[in-house]
């Protein structure tokens, strides 16, 4: 069952789906909820994805599909008050007279830490850079970035000169692509495994071989979550 919220923005996007066929932007989203800031709208799109009622299409940063009809997301809600109902005629209203659509304007800024090796382990740079993404290429979580040098990652589709956007975590699962920090000194994008009671680090290309250390001289500080590539 979703919440009060959840079930508005979710008849928000698919108002504007069908009146537009473009989905409404997070500010605009932000100003149809009555909601502080983006971030509340990012918690909202979050949790609806996770229910299975929206999805995010890859590469776009103003591109959701609602998957599941309203019908799905609950009857009519007990729950929800007279404000609730409200804001249903508020964004009926905003779906009834949409502005043109404007150009994908959702994009945070987040932490540009330098290069990361995807070939032979090299030192991570640190720096106070910052690079601009689209909302709709990050989940939940916190997020950072870093330039890729090297080619030991080809095979999924990670190139010299991409931007990973990495989740910041600690934990991985087996045959997730992870930031590794190795001897606390260097650093390398890389596929994680677990074998024998050690740790592997697999790359995707066949010129390289897979790295192998003890459990506590790697330790993971993010996954992969999306890329960025440029190009000129």
């Amino acid at each position: 069952m979703l919440t009060a919220k959840q079930h508005e923005l979710l008849r928000f996007i698919q108002h504007r789906l069908d009146e537009t066929g473009i989905s409404p932007s997070f500010e605009e989203m932000k100003d149809a909820l009555e909601l502080k800031s983006k971030s509340g709208v990012h918690r909202l799109i979050s949790a609806l994805e996770e229910r299975g009622f929206i999805r995010r299409l890859p590469n776009r940063a103003r591109a959701l599909e609602v998957l599941r009809p309203l019908d799905e997301a609950g009857a009519a809600r007990s729950s929800a008050s007279s404000k609730a109902i409200g804001s249903h005629s508020a964004l009926t209203n905003v779906a009834d007279a949409p502005p043109p659509p404007q150009p994908a304007n959702d994009v945070i800024e987040i932490p540009l830490h330098g290069r990361i090796a995807a070939g032979m382990p090299i030192e991570a740079l640190e720096d106070t850079q910052t690079l601009p993404v689209p909302a709709a290429l990050l989940g939940s979580g916190d997020h950072y970035a870093l330039e890729v040098s090297g080619d030991s990652m080809i095979e999924a589709g990670i190139l010299d000169g991409d931007f990973a956007l990495i989740k910041r975590t600690d934990t991985a699962r087996d045959g997730e692509i992870v930031v590794a920090l190795v001897r606390n000194e260097e650093a390398t994008l890389k596929y994680l495994r677990r074998d024998g009671g050690k740790i592997r680090l697999d790359p995707a290309n066949a010129a390289y071989e897979a790295q192998i250390y003890m459990p506590d001289e790697v330790h993971v500080q993010g996954k992969l979550a999306g890329l960025l590539r440029r190009y000129h």
